[in-house]
């Protein structure tokens, strides 16, 4: 699993600076955060949409395209899977309702 999400972020990371005219990653990038976001936020719904209706050949592909997309929002913040990954790893052994109560409120 992990080779797969390394081998996407090395992808990506290759096809940022590509032509957008060819490269739907560089054209998302040049689009900015805000329209990386969003893209994320309507695969997150696609993804709910295909769990919800019991297709699990379709909540595969939503959950792919969300996680591609994911990659490319945490490549634009600089960020990797790894840092992700580490967070999970912090969590382990804290119970779910803990970490989320240690939370500061917004």
């Amino acid at each position: 699993m992990a080779g797969t999400l390394e081998r996407l972020e090395t992808v990506i990371a290759a096809r940022r600076a590509a032509d957008p005219d060819s490269s739907y990653v560089a054209r998302l990038f040049g689009k900015g955060r805000g329209k990386i976001a969003q893209k994320v936020g309507e695969e997150a719904v696609e993804t709910v949409i295909a769990a919800l209706a019991g297709d699990n050949r379709e909540l595969t592909k939503e959950a792919a395209d969300l996680l591609f997309h994911l990659a490319i929002l945490l490549a634009d913040a600089g960020l990797s899977f790894d840092d992700v990954l580490a967070e999970l790893d912090a969590r382990e052994g804290v119970s779910g309702l803990a970490e989320k109560a240690s939370r500061k409120e917004d």
